[in-house]
């Protein structure tokens, strides 16, 4: 009976064996076994699979990228707007949030900041 066979098969894995570790430090000889057709196959093979690969990398752009500059910029100012809106009107004591856009609101407030 081997050690493993002594212990319960509870504690014991299933269908695993023992790790005995190998001190063989010699380098094994590569066999000659392929032949040249085996090697090219290969070869062909990974092209073929570089080639997919690299097809499949590349990206449709259906937006090009000066327009979505220009999403990004107005959507970031539609979101500077509302937010505005919903500060001063909503959550803020002022009332009507188109008020929020009125030019003689901000005047107010760069007078105010320059002391005039």
């Amino acid at each position: 009976m081997t050690p493993d066979e002594n212990q319960p098969k509870s504690r014991r894995l299933r269908g695993a064996k023992k790790f005995i570790p190998k001190l063989n430090f010699k380098r094994k000889q590569s066999e000659p076994s392929e032949d040249k057709t085996t090697a090219s196959q290969r070869k062909l093979a990974k092209a073929e699979k570089k080639k997919a690969r690299k097809l499949r990398r590349g990206r449709i752009q259906y937006i090009p990228g000066w327009l979505r500059v220009i999403i990004v910029l107005i959507a970031s100012i539609a979101a500077l707007l509302v937010g505005l809106m919903v500060g001063y009107g909503v959550i803020g004591d002022g009332g009507d949030p188109s008020d929020a856009l009125d030019r003689s609101l901000w005047q107010g407030f760069y007078d105010y900041i320059r002391g005039k």
